[in-house]
């Protein structure tokens, strides 16, 4: 992998610190309330996932138990643990049977420690080919630890946790605002790669949000005995609609393939308990920007996210700041944008953003990087993105 991009130094080195300071103001700035979950405390149209719901008891509406039934599924043995069993015949492929009904108790703190991350990487061979329009691979840029609480300095940030054939999983998400929802949305940006396994899968099992994931950013050993409290302090929120790509879904591969530049997902979820919007609970949201600026004109970037594949174990939010290049896997695709950093996998999903008139805005999330873990590279969010969210917040955002 060459490392070709220069430093910066002199006065163009002191505008790119006064930038990465702005942008991380700008986010600890979209912070504005603490409170728990519960009530007391250019691309191809997009590919939409179908319901589910559940309460306190473990309900599944009639059109998803028809639904699973269809498949072959019995109900009750699926919230008896059917939902373990990925035989092919079993496992929903298409994109319309999407269904995911809550499990209350499912992600207890150990299991969620012990998920994995869904690492997707591409060799160096095919990062540093001369596929058309790439930039020189960005010098690598640390990850820093993120300030706690989280829910001051990075409040849309949090974990997406599902369940695969290869067990528990692990990516980020970013808490996103609903148009049609204004102040209470549900809705939750990732990857196409945290909710779908791409060409001749499915849609994962079990996908639940939770916003500031160990908001204090304590070590293992100090979680050794954590209660749900402090390792999910706002509540976990079930993704009850999924969307992602249909190039994703066609395309998508264990190394990004060709649905890497269309890796992006939006989750509707709901509280397992409790009725507060997640919105509401984080007391923050953030636009999504679908302008697909052009990397040299797009500024500072930072990627946010929970690294979980070594030499990080996913318990700390960690941060990378730096100002894009471009990435073109093929003539055929668009270009992705690549930023310096060196988180790994388990940072996937994690929003992208930068500073616009003032405000943060979510521009892109993060989708593959290499065997080396010196660079991410992200989709642009063009057309087909802002339909699939679209289409989310009017068919399901009031749901």
């Amino acid at each position: 992998m060459r490392s070709t991009r220069p430093s910066f130094s002199g006065m163009r080195g002191r505008r790119r610190v006064l930038a990465v300071a702005g942008l991380a103001a700008a986010l600890t700035l979209t912070a504005t309330a603490c409170e728990s979950g519960d009530d007391n405390a250019a691309d191809k149209p997009a590919a939409t996932g179908s319901g589910a719901s559940g309460g306190d008891k473990i309900e599944i509406p009639a059109d998803i138990a028809d639904r699973l039934k269809e498949h072959g599924i019995d109900v009750d043995d699926w919230k008896d643990g059917e939902w373990k069993n990925w035989d092919k015949d079993k496992w929903l492929t298409e994109a319309e049977d999407f269904v995911n009904p809550v499990i209350e108790g499912l992600w207890k703190p150990e299991r969620m420690k012990s998920a994995k991350d869904p690492d997707k990487t591409i060799s160096t061979k095919d990062a540093s080919a001369d596929q058309g329009v790439s930039d020189p691979a960005p010098a690598p840029v640390t990850a820093t630890r993120e300030e706690t609480p989280y829910h001051d300095n990075a409040a849309p940030v949090g974990k997406v946790f599902f369940d695969s054939p290869e067990g528990s999983m692990v990516c980020s998400g970013t808490v996103v605002k609903d148009p049609r929802n204004p102040g209470k949305s549900n809705l939750v940006w990732t990857a196409g790669h945290c909710v779908h396994a791409g060409g001749g899968g499915g849609w994962y099992r079990n996908i639940a949000f939770v916003p500031a994931y160990n908001d204090l950013g304590k070590s293992e050993a100090e979680l050794g005995n954590a209660t749900q409290q402090e390792i999910s302090p706002y509540g976990q929120y079930w993704a009850d609609w999924a969307s992602t790509s249909n190039e994703w879904i066609q395309g998508g591969s264990e190394s990004g393939g060709d649905g890497a530049a269309y890796d992006y997902a939006v989750l509707h979820v709901k509280p397992e308990s409790g009725s507060k919007s997640l919105e509401e609970t984080v007391g923050t949201a953030l636009d999504v920007d679908f302008s697909t600026p052009a990397a040299a004109d797009a500024g500072t970037m930072g990627a946010w996210g929970y690294p979980a594949a070594p030499p990080y174990n996913g318990l700390i939010m960690h941060k990378c700041v730096d100002r894009p290049g471009r990435l073109s896997l093929s003539p055929s695709l668009p270009t992705m944008y690549r930023i310096g950093c060196t988180m790994t996998g388990g940072s996937s999903g994690g929003g992208w953003f930068r500073v616009v008139d003032g405000k943060t805005v979510l521009v892109s999330n993060t989708s593959i990087g290499p065997t080396d873990n010196t660079w991410l590279a992200g989709p642009q969010l063009g057309q087909g993105a802002k339909t699939l969210f679209d289409n989310m917040s009017k068919e399901y955002g009031a749901k």
